[in-house]
């Protein structure tokens, strides 16, 4: 028996942890998660799960369950604190990070330093810290196994072959939402048409950035440290199918790619399970014949600029990839309320990324910093 502490078990990379644990009830428990707001899933999954430790965002919503749940031994906690408590909860094994944006990257450390391994599905803990989190990780000897879809499929071509063999990595990129759009076509679209992804079923934040590519930018970043790979051997291919996750080309020209139906409880469960694996009931299984054909095209970074600062963030290195982050956090929550376009969210980044003057290997307390006042920065810039 696995046991699991779950962050963001109310968002979609959450639910399906939760379907992939009813679906093994033998194998996972899920001993403690957070849910933000949602303190009516909260009820459902203590009710099914019978954890032993769970989190809400106030303190108010904390009360109200202890309330109703008196007797039953579970620990209600609340806020930032009572996610690290979540996050490096005694009587899990693994903690699957599932929260959307930076907050993800204080419980991560924690659970670290605690000798937990983790499931990382929140990209922006790297995207910030990448440098901070992949050495304690090694300090730690603990594991950082991938659940996004992408580097779930680097991770697992590279089963049984050397890293230094590696030649570069391919992430594929569904090109989101406006993929067949021009740029003049980006004018005046709205929120509903943005999170209408045409593949897979993510949450808001996620959509959003797979519509700008901002989200693959962000993949590349990652990639970057989970791999120990230069940017220039990090490719991005257009393939809007979404059946080849991602790929890794060898120095000997042979190149291995994992494929299979968009779902993404098959990485969450790769994770959970590796280096082994178990069935999983799913919707479809790949039939190839029944696809017929497979469409690739170069990335135009022209048409998607959020993956170019990406990868000059990335390159330039310090703080820059936590600006990036940051920026893009701010304007894409306001492109959701309604407050900005689609396309100022490539404004407000760009001129983010031109006043910030990067600061090599920054530590915890920069980083921080850089992220408060690139937040402001932005919000000055709405008003």
């Amino acid at each position: 028996m696995k046991y699991i502490s779950l962050l963001g078990a109310s968002g979609s990379i959450g639910q399906q942890t939760a379907d992939v644990v009813r679906q093994h009830p033998d194998q996972f428990k899920i001993v403690a998660f957070s849910v933000g707001k949602n303190v009516e899933l909260a009820r459902k999954y203590i009710s099914e799960f019978r954890p032993s430790l769970v989190c809400v965002q106030t303190k108010e919503d904390s009360q109200t369950l202890q309330s109703e749940f008196v007797g039953t031994g579970i620990y209600f906690t609340y806020g930032d604190e009572g996610l690290i408590e979540t996050a490096v909860f005694d009587k899990a094994d693994i903690l699957v990070n599932a929260v959307i944006g930076s907050v993800g990257l204080f419980p991560t450390l924690q659970a670290i330093k605690a000798k937990k391994d983790i499931a990382l599905a929140n990209k922006e803990t790297l995207v910030t810290a990448g440098h901070l989190v992949i050495e304690e990780a090694r300090k730690a000897s603990v594991k950082l196994l991938p659940v996004d879809s992408e580097h779930s499929a680097i991770f697992q071509a590279l089963q049984g072959e050397k890293e230094k063999n590696m030649e570069r990595l391919i992430i594929t990129a569904s090109g989101g939402s406006f993929r067949d759009r021009t740029r003049a076509e980006l004018v005046g679209v709205t929120v509903d048409q943005a999170l209408n992804h045409p593949n897979w079923s993510m949450g808001a934040k996620i959509t959003i950035d797979s519509a700008s590519m901002m989200n693959k930018g962000l993949e590349v970043i990652e990639a970057h440290w989970l791999f120990n790979l230069p940017y220039e051997k990090i490719d991005v291919l257009l393939h809007k199918e979404s059946i080849i996750h991602s790929m890794v080309e060898f120095h000997d020209s042979s190149v291995i790619a994992q494929l299979g139906t968009p779902d993404m409880r098959v990485p969450i469960q790769y994770a959970l399970t590796y280096p082994d694996r178990l069935p999983l009931s799913t919707s479809h299984r790949l039939n190839l014949a029944e696809i017929g054909k497979l469409h690739f095209a170069e990335m135009d970074f022209k048409r998607f600029p959020c993956l170019q600062f990406a990868y000059e963030a990335g390159k330039i290195g310090g703080t820059m990839p936590t600006v990036l982050n940051a920026a893009n956090e701010v304007a894409v929550a306001e492109f959701l309320k309604g407050k900005i376009t689609f396309l100022e969210i490539e404004t407000y980044i760009e001129q983010a990324l031109n006043r910030h003057t990067p600061i090599d290997n920054p530590d915890l307390t920069t980083i921080q910093e850089v992220d408060i006042s690139t937040r402001k920065f932005i919000q000055t810039l709405l008003k």
